[in-house]
C-alpha cells in the first residue's frame, strides 16, 4: 500500500497544519516492548540522510515509514521498533532535520510550524518546543518533535527564527509560537 505523499506546507494555513499534525496516526511503538534483537545496519546522519549499510535509503516514502517506527528509549539510544522487534539505529545528532518554516502572526500571537526531512508537519508550542545549544560552532536549535524525538533545525530556517527574534525584540532574544516563548539566547 503506497504512502500518501507529504503535504505541501507553502499552500496551508498553520490551522491547516495544526489539524493535520493531530490527526497524523503513529504506530503505538511506545506501547510494545519486544526482545533487542541488534542493530539494523541503519545511520540517520547529521544532514538528515538516512542509510543502510552505508548507502542512502533513497525512497522518501521508506524513510517515512522507518521514521514512524523509530523511538528513544530512557537511556538516548534510538531504536526501530515492531510488535516483534527491537533493532538498534545510529544516529549522529537529531532523528530529524527541520527544512522549512511557516509563520503566521507577530509577537505573542505568532504561530509557527516547521515541516521535516520526512515530510511531518510540527506546530512549535508547548507539546512542541524549541530549545537552543550553543555549541564551538555556533547555535544548534531543536525542535521537540515527539516521544523524546527530536528535529535539528536546518540553518537556512535557524537565520529565518533568528530575525523573526529580532523583530520581537524581546531581551532575551527569542520566538514565540502558540503563546510559549523560547528563548535562544541566555538573558
Amino acid at each position: 500500500m503506497p504512502m500518501t505523499p507529504p503535504p505541501d506546507l507553502a499552500s496551508l494555513s498553520l490551522a491547516e497544519i495544526a489539524r493535520l499534525a493531530d490527526e497524523q496516526k503513529l504506530p503505538p511503538v511506545d506501547s510494545w516492548n519486544p526482545a533487542h534483537c541488534g542493530h539494523s545496519d541503519m545511520r540517520i546522519a547529521r544532514d538528515g540522510t538516512w542509510l543502510h549499510q552505508g548507502s542512502p535509503i533513497s525512497r522518501p516514502a521508506m524513510v517515512r515509514l522507518f521514521a514512524s517506527i523509530l523511538r528513544r528509549e530512557a537511556d538516548g539510544r534510538h531504536v526501530l521498533v515492531t510488535p516483534v522487534e527491537k533493532l538498534d539505529i545510529d544516529v549522529e545528532d537529531a532523528a530529524f532535520v527541520a527544512v522549512e518554516m511557516k509563520v503566521e502572526g507577530v509577537g505573542p500571537d505568532a504561530r509557527i510550524a516547521f515541516r521535516l526531512n520526512t515530510g511531518d508537519l510540527i506546530p512549535a508550542g508547548p507539546d512542541h518546543e524549541l530549545r537552543f545549544v550553543e555549541r564551538d560552532d555556533g547555535p544548534h536549535p531543536y525542535l521537540q518533535v515527539r516521544r523524546g524525538l527530536e528535529a535539528l533545525v536546518a540553518r537556512p530556517v535557524y537565520y529565518e527564527l533568528a530575525a523573526l527574534a529580532l523583530d520581537n525584540g524581546s531581551e532575551p532574544p527569542g520566538v514565540w509560537s502558540n503563546g510559549a516563548f523560547f528563548a535562544m539566547a541566555p538573558a
